[in-house]
């Protein structure tokens, strides 16, 4: 894609008490990730991750009854389009809102939702850290130095953080990961300061595996500890894993299904996110018809992860 092209930045403002249910509808309309603006909790969010009491004024001055939802939508595709569907269900859920859509190149989306994404504690063992954030205490934590780039994964949204939760009760230092629609590589690169062994990321998006590659090399992992690959599902996939991480949405995991037992140690773990609630039992469905069995189910904001095993015979 070139630089130079034009991308639709929505904006969505809604009240901050209902700035989840929203960016849960909003996520909904793209495949890489929204950014969200909410100043409601900003002094206590300052302290827990950057511990100054120093807040700058302009920050102080933001509106803190209401956030903003930025959505970004590439060249090819029709922005209203993506506003219809958020009106209608935001009316749906009767929450108030004001919708506007402007013009910026590549470039500066880019770098516009990065004054959004800070550092961020995830479970007991992690911190989330932008590269370009340089105020921050690990409070020690591993930290996870990311550059998301055009790729989607942050930690940002719940169905990536409740995945690098359950990773934290699953990984130990003999575990071999499979990071199906590996994105920025976030879970990958988890997995290994979590104590992996090795991860492998694939992914259908070539720019999402030049991502995750540079993640993986900006937290000191090389080929053969980390690697990439641009591929559909397992297509470029052999050998047995020890954990298998797929958080995509629900069709595409409904389709690795079929397959994951070839790939999957007899001891492992099957890890899948990316599932909301209207989806949850289509999915659980699939997992038992393809020889899985749910051993445990977590749920946030409408965001399912489900955690499987090869089912006993």
């Amino acid at each position: 894609m070139e630089s130079n092209q034009e991308w639709s930045e929505i904006s969505v403002t809604v009240p901050s008490a209902d700035i989840e249910t929203a960016a849960n509808i909003a996520n909904m309309t793209v495949p890489y990730g929204i950014y969200i603006e909410d100043y409601s909790a900003l002094e206590e969010e300052t302290l827990k991750t950057a511990h100054i009491d120093l807040i700058d004024e302009a920050l102080l001055k933001k509106d803190r009854e209401h956030g903003i939802i930025h959505i970004y939508i590439n060249p090819n595709e029709n922005p209203r389009e993506a506003v219809s569907f958020i009106t209608e269900r935001l009316n749906a859920e009767s929450i108030e809102n004001k919708i506007e859509i402007s013009k910026c190149a590549t470039e500066d989306w880019v770098n516009n939702w990065k004054q959004y994404f800070h550092p961020m504690p995830i479970g007991e063992k992690l911190l989330i850290h932008p590269v370009w954030e340089k105020n921050y205490n690990a409070c020690g934590r591993a930290v996870l130095h990311i550059e998301p780039g055009l790729a989607f994964g942050t930690g940002s949204h719940p169905t990536t953080r409740l995945c690098l939760e359950v990773l934290e009760d699953y990984i130990n230092e003999s575990s071999k990961v499979l990071d199906v629609g590996c994105g920025s590589g976030i879970l990958s690169v988890a997995s290994l300061l979590l104590g992996a062994k090795s991860a492998l990321g694939v992914d259908i998006d070539s720019l999402a595996v030049k991502t995750a590659l540079g993640n993986a090399e900006k937290n000191g992992f090389y080929p053969p500890v980390f690697n990439a690959v641009q591929g559909n599902l397992s297509d470029k996939i052999s050998g047995k894993f020890n954990v298998i991480v797929a958080n995509i949405v629900a069709d595409v995991i409904m389709e690795f299904n079929k397959s994951v037992l070839n790939f999957l140690d007899d001891s492992g773990v099957y890890i899948t996110g990316g599932i909301i609630d209207l989806r949850r039992d289509e999915v659980a469905e699939s997992f038992e018809k393809n020889g899985l069995e749910i051993i445990e189910h977590r749920e946030e904001k409408g965001w399912n992860v489900f955690v499987c095993k090869k089912k006993d015979f």
